[in-house]
């Protein structure tokens, strides 16, 4: 036993000769059992370097790699840039330090944008809400049961500037159940989203009249008794 003893006061003396105790301070390199890469070979900024034809460590970037700010058309030939954070385009508020929302999509609504809010949608929105925007999403049958339903009331009575908060931070300004698509989904897409969520609740609330004529599916015609007798 007194061996055994003594064993473990060398070990823990040779441990802590060459570990230290904790805090202290030394001038001489640490001792690394696994470096884990923290020294690796690598080529400093501007400096020569043969493998490369013009001779520099540095390369220009591949063309398309710098993300720039596209312009957001307003229409009339006005447009405004997305760091335009105050504009109500991007901000979805009438005016700068208000907490009124825009009534309505201010951007132009076409059919190229109807096109890419359904694409954005489909990405984005379908998993939860679901493709006719009624909350039954794929998610649904993975226990999330408060999954809003767009044709709500609730949520047909908000205006275009309040889905586009909702989709921009979530919903309650971020502090609700639903977090913001700021980050995946860019101001033009963010309103397309507006606008086919527009269509989904108009498709289900909307009346026979407000649908053109062309698009009025027809009763064919009965046929006559005596047509009937002929063909028996």
């Amino acid at each position: 036993m007194r061996y055994v003893l003594i064993g473990i006061a060398m070990m823990v003396f040779l441990v802590v000769s060459l570990a230290g105790f904790r805090g202290d301070i030394s001038r001489k390199p640490p001792l690394e059992v696994f470096p884990d890469m923290d020294r690796q070979p690598k080529l400093r900024p501007m400096e020569p370097n043969s493998f490369f034809k013009n001779g520099m460590s540095s390369q220009p970037l591949v063309e398309g790699t710098i993300a720039r700010s596209e312009a957001i058309d307003l229409g009339a030939g006005k447009k405004v840039y997305p760091f335009e954070k105050d504009h109500v385009a991007v901000s979805g508020f009438v005016k700068k330090g208000e907490t009124n929302t825009v009534a309505s999509i201010p951007i132009p609504v076409t059919s190229q944008l109807m096109v890419r809010g359904r694409t954005k949608y489909n990405i984005s929105c379908l998993p939860c809400h679901g493709g006719q925007g009624d909350g039954n999403g794929v998610v649904k049958h993975f226990g999330f049961g408060a999954i809003k339903d767009l044709h709500d009331p609730n949520v047909v009575k908000l205006n275009d500037g309040q889905l586009y908060r909702v989709i921009t931070v979530g919903n309650l300004e971020g502090k609700g159940e639903m977090k913001g698509y700021a980050n995946t989904l860019d101001v033009t897409d963010r309103w397309a989203v507006v606008a086919y969520v527009r269509a989904l609740q108009l498709s289900r609330l909307g009346k026979e009249e407000e649908v053109p004529e062309q698009f009025h599916v027809k009763a064919k015609p009965a046929p006559n008794k005596s047509e009937e007798g002929e063909k028996h």
